[in-house]
């Protein structure tokens, strides 16, 4: 007991201790605070709360509400089909330009989402590269389509699971694999029920780090789905359309897009940002 207690006085004896902020990082500090938190402040202070039922009753709330979180779903599927597979060979694999296929692979991030529906139409167009194949084969177009709305915001999500798998693959052991490979274990048996398991919480992070993208996608999908209601409106465009006719509806869906977004950084525990 005496000697926990003196291990416990020399631990916090070795903290630094932390004394006030000096005024210089302070005063910035909370200008810098004022500034990301007041007008989510103003969007609160500003909500129809007594009318807030029947704004998320109205049949163009629900659309949007119903397609985006559609569409954002099975655009988080066809990102984890295709990204963990694609983190996996960044992280593991040593092949002739992977530097170069790391910076486009994580390109999304920085380019203008408009850009990017513009690089979608120019491929997937009709008149695209791959787009004009489609429709002369198959009779089928991408563009101004709900399947337009999953492909713009796969585009812009998928950096977002690539880098935290990728993160996770490198921080897990490698020897574990091994040891599974010289049980026999095939390197698709390794990964299945050993590497996964360990990069779990990193792949989770991932998925709800692209699915918050995906929802909250304005750019690629306005370029290259356009704003069709009940077909290609997400939450995004409605409140973009909503602002010039119906400003209480454009509060009450940017208000759903924050208790989804604060919900996610609330889900977002920092074991997993640290595992990721």
């Amino acid at each position: 007991m005496i000697g926990s207690l003196r291990v416990r006085r020399r631990v916090r004896a070795e903290r630094p201790r932390r004394g006030g902020a000096p005024l210089a990082l302070l005063v910035p500090g909370l200008i810098g605070l004022v500034f990301l938190v007041l007008p989510l402040l103003g969007l609160l202070i500003r909500a129809p709360w007594s009318d807030l039922g029947r704004q998320l009753g109205s049949t163009e709330v629900r659309e949007a509400l119903k397609l985006s979180l559609f569409t954002a779903t099975i655009a988080t599927g066809i990102v984890l089909v295709l990204g963990v597979p694609l983190a996996w060979l960044l992280a593991r694999t040593d092949f002739p330009g992977r530097r170069l296929i790391r910076a486009l692979v994580t390109l999304p991030l920085v380019l203008p989402p408009v850009v990017g529906g513009v690089a979608l139409l120019l491929v997937l167009g009709r008149k695209g590269i791959v787009g004009a194949w489609l429709d002369d084969t198959f009779g089928y177009t991408l563009p101004f389509t709900t399947t337009g709305v999953i492909v713009a915001e796969a585009f812009v999500a998928m950096p977002f699971l690539v880098i935290s798998v990728e993160g996770a693959l490198r921080a897990a052991d490698p020897r574990y694999e091994e040891a599974a490979a010289t049980l026999g274990a095939s390197r698709w048996t390794a990964f299945r029920r050993v590497t996964l398991p360990l990069i779990a919480p990193g792949v989770a992070a991932g998925a709800v780090l692209a699915w918050a993208r995906a929802l909250g996608e304005f750019g690629a999908t306005i370029t290259f789905a356009g704003n069709f209601p009940g077909k290609t409106q997400t939450m995004p465009l409605a409140v973009y359309l909503a602002l010039e006719t119906d400003p209480e509806a454009a509060i009450v869906l940017s208000l759903v897009l924050l208790a989804v977004s604060v919900l996610i950084l609330a889900g977002l525990r920092e074991r997993w940002m640290t595992t990721s």
